[in-house]
């Protein structure tokens, strides 16, 4: 079950409970008391320490981390000149977060190892460049979004491309 305490798209505070470790830590509490199907918790980029977010929430029950969700942003109509989103902020995506969430992972990854926790990179994966920078930042899976908005059968063609990369490292697999 993934648990999205960073969701920027909610007027309800996704992001303000996200950024927030006790509140974080007391959602996931709440998800490990009411089950025990393993806990996937999704953190958010747009906060001060993310480790400490990551810490508490393993602490609290999650048995895996998604890192990271989507950035803060708005867009704005210059005709109309109002935010195009209806709730003003909303999730940015895409290549351009990459750098941060590549920077996210690696802040967390020593956390997550620390405790026997596998993280989810996430955030910009568009080609099997782009993964083998999350796994070698400290994921040990990586996660695709935006890219399958535009290319629906991305997955397989990163799949090839990650089996030449290890072909070419003389590597048997993604762990080595």
């Amino acid at each position: 079950i993934e648990i999205n305490i960073s969701c920027p798209n909610v007027k309800e505070g996704g992001v303000s409970f996200g950024n927030d470790p006790d509140m974080s830590a007391r959602v996931v509490a709440a998800c490990r008391a009411a089950n025990s199907k393993p806990l996937l918790t999704k953190l958010s980029p747009n906060q001060t320490d993310i480790a400490e977010n990551a810490r508490r929430c393993i602490d609290a029950g999650t048995d895996g981390l998604a890192v990271i969700n989507t950035l803060m942003g708005m867009a704005i109509d210059i005709q109309s000149r109002k935010p195009v989103i209806g709730n003003i902020q909303g999730g940015l995506s895409g290549p351009a977060i990459k750098p941060l969430a590549l920077f996210k992972v690696f802040q967390v990854r020593e956390i997550a190892a620390r405790h026997g926790i596998d993280i989810i990179g996430q955030g910009g994966v568009a080609n099997a460049t782009d993964a083998i920078e999350f796994l070698l930042a400290g994921a040990k899976a990586v996660g695709v979004g935006t890219s399958l908005f535009y290319e629906p059968l991305i997955c397989p063609q990163i799949n090839l491309e990650l089996a030449e990369y290890l072909a070419e490292q003389n590597k048997a697999s993604i762990s080595e």
